[in-house]
């Protein structure tokens, strides 16, 4: 399966409630490297590369996110993929 790099961007309820501490966990438990952060606009955004399936399962999961959270708005961008993370990270 190829692999794929999709940037999101999340906007509604998504800050203040575990949504970056929650990507985290669903990015690792589907083997995906890469980071999330939370932007000045209040919005979030993840940078992910995986497998294809995986990348997919995570676009999929950030269209309701946490149970907390209230996703309005999902902005989906496929970048090329790069290799370069080793892990999935929350950035700052």
């Amino acid at each position: 399966m190829a692999n794929k790099c999709v940037q999101i961007f999340i906007r509604g309820r998504v800050t203040g409630v575990y949504f970056r501490a929650a990507a985290q966990r669903e990015a690792k438990r589907l083997g995906i490297s890469g980071w999330v952060k939370n932007r000045n606009d209040a919005s979030v955004e993840i940078l992910a590369e995986g497998e294809e399936d995986a990348v997919k399962e995570l676009v999929s999961w950030a269209h309701h996110g946490p149970n907390a959270a209230r996703v309005e708005d999902v902005d989906i961008r496929y970048r090329s993929y790069t290799g370069e993370f080793p892990d999935f990270r929350i950035v700052e």
